[in-house]
């Protein structure tokens, strides 16, 4: 008897740590899920690097810009060869006003339609159209045959065959001469990769076909190209070594200010007080970084990082820990975003993540200006309408309902979050956000809810082999399933074929005039490219941290390029 109550004893003590554990004054069955923990540890916790190094750094960048524009961007050179160059070595930054008036002054009259070279045209359409002059695509109708076919004799000119590929990128709906483009280069593209290995261009090919320009972050393209002008007899000795010295510059810059991110995120113990959640700051910091990388952007990348960690935690309370009692609770609360609420919450992790929450926008308010609140009080009402989809989500899991698509694009367009860090993404970006810019966003223009739909189609294939693994919220892959009798094979070729369409829709609002300044635009853009890198290995490489995900924070923000 003695034995039997000794053993009562050990198992109530195991259950009420296992309580504990769980934040909970109860012995609840959670539906967690194992993420696993940061792969950093504290390597990005501090960084020390020398103010007068960084300084002698910036002198030198400073006179190689005063050459570039004196001796380079107004010489006769080959222009459309150098804003090329300025852009892939990431230096357009430094001459966004001139590159400006050099495009101005092609989109002029025919000058752009008389090139009869493949490469020539193709580049010139594709630097055009990024920056949203609306060049017909007509100009490529020289270059085919009298049945309507791309000229077999283009398979030779491979410099050629890479630029229009890179430049049918930049379609529209509907332009069918850019679809033939390239499924013909995509073809050929890939011949020359399988039986011509030791072809100069077979790299940058493969590196093209995996991932074209359009959809490239910036920073990681830059890094990449810099070894490829390097090898290139012909490269200028100045832009080679400012964009060196400018992406080492930048990399510093953004490891201090990863490591205050990273200090704000220890100091308020995200990661002890929510043990169930994924602690990826790391990664958040690189989205973001993907979103903009330039110094003028500091504040805004900062708030926006803390921004994306805090939604983070809230899906996860959502999706893996919180029972549907407890997120009717939460959902109320956040709704109102009064302290006094606090109260009213149980068990006591919803009140320590209610605290974080509303501490941290009083945080955010302190780093603005009085005449730029309103502005994160538009993104506050962006937070609360996502919680509001989270939950939406959770109840759909609780009764076991699967939607219809419609009605489920309804919630998960709110519940993939991309409207809250767009709304977001411009509170820190001074002036040229305004009440105008966030009433166009209020309208769902056709660049947002392109990009939005892109990324929540793309998260839901990529995230399926892991969300199949335990009880989840369905997706949009099963709604297409059951709504049109077929196979996850077949939804799944669907839906990235609406990918493909959303794509040219994002191209499409890039089209001067543009309804806001064209800074606004590139914010959704850059979004949208993050989301690629993310998603499209068919894996989650954000929940499931993987090769592509680490190789790329280690080339942004980890290694130096050699001087």
């Amino acid at each position: 008897m003695k034995k039997e109550k000794n053993l009562n004893i050990l198992i109530m003590s195991n259950i009420q740590v296992l309580a504990s554990s769980q934040l909970s004054d109860k012995i609840i069955a959670r539906p967690t899920t194992n993420f696993h923990p940061s792969i950093w540890g504290d390597r990005f916790l501090h960084y020390n690097v020398s103010e007068q190094d960084l300084v002698c750094k910036q002198e030198r960048i400073e006179e190689l810009i005063q050459v570039v524009k004196k001796e380079i961007l107004s010489s006769n050179h080959d222009q459309l060869k150098l804003i090329d160059n300025l852009q892939r070595l990431g230096l357009s930054h430094h001459f966004e006003s001139k590159i400006e008036k050099l495009l101005e002054q092609l989109s002029i009259g025919t000058h752009h339609q008389n090139h009869h070279d493949l490469h020539d045209a193709s580049l010139c359409f594709r630097l055009l159209r990024q920056h949203g002059f609306n060049v017909s695509s007509s100009i490529f109708e020289k270059f085919k045959d009298e049945k309507g076919n791309f000229k077999g004799s283009l398979i030779t000119d491979v410099p050629g065959l890479l630029s229009l590929y890179e430049a049918s990128h930049l379609s529209y709906v509907g332009e069918s001469i850019l679809d033939e483009a390239l499924a013909f280069t995509t073809t050929h593209l890939k011949a020359i990769v399988a039986n011509s290995k030791d072809h100069p261009l077979s790299h940058q090919i493969s590196i093209a076909l995996h991932r074209p320009l359009r959809k490239t972050i910036e920073r990681l393209h830059a890094r990449f190209y810099i070894s490829i002008y390097e090898k290139d007899a012909s490269h200028n000795k100045v832009l080679l070594e400012l964009a060196k010295l400018d992406f080492n510059l930048l990399q510093c810059f953004h490891k201090k200010e990863l490591s205050e991110i990273m200090r704000w995120w220890k100091e308020h113990e995200f990661a002890k007080k929510f043990p169930f959640a994924r602690d990826r700051m790391v990664e958040q910091y690189f989205w973001i970084l993907g979103v903009y990388y330039e110094p003028k952007y500091s504040r805004a990348r900062k708030l926006l990082t803390k921004v994306i960690a805090l939604a983070s935690i809230t899906d996860d309370i959502y999706d893996a820990y919180g029972t549907i009692d407890e997120l009717e609770l939460l959902t109320k609360a956040m709704q109102r975003w009064d302290i006094t609420c606090m109260d009213k919450l149980e068990p006591e992790y919803l009140k320590t993540y209610y605290k974080a929450m509303l501490d941290s926008y009083e945080e955010f308010e302190k780093e603005l200006k009085k005449e730029e609140l309103y502005k994160l009080e538009y993104a506050k009402e962006e937070m609360k309408r996502i919680i509001g989809a989270y939950f939406e989500e959770a109840r759909w899991l609780s009764e076991g309902y699967l939607p219809r698509l419609d009605e489920h694009l309804r919630v998960s367009y709110v519940s993939c979050g991309y409207v809250l860090l767009i709304a977001t993404s411009y509170v820190g970006m001074h002036d040229i956000v305004t009440h105008e810019t966030l009433n166009w966003l209020s309208k769902d223009p056709k660049i947002v809810s392109a990009s939005t739909l892109l990324a929540r189609f793309m998260d839901d294939i990529g995230s399926r082999k892991f969300e199949q693994k335990r009880n989840h919220i369905p997706s949009t892959v099963d709604c297409y399933m059951k709504q049109y009798g077929v196979s996850e094979e077949e939804a799944i070729k669907e839906l990235n074929k609406r990918v493909d369409t959303h794509w040219k829709e994002i191209n499409e609002d890039f089209i001067r005039p543009t309804v806001v300044p064209f800074p606004i635009l590139v914010r959704v853009l850059n979004f949208t490219k993050t989301v690629d890198l993310l998603y499209k290995e068919g894996d989650d490489q954000y929940t499931n941290v993987g090769k592509v995900l680490k190789e790329s924070i280690a080339a942004l923000l980890i290694d130096s390029i050699p001087l």
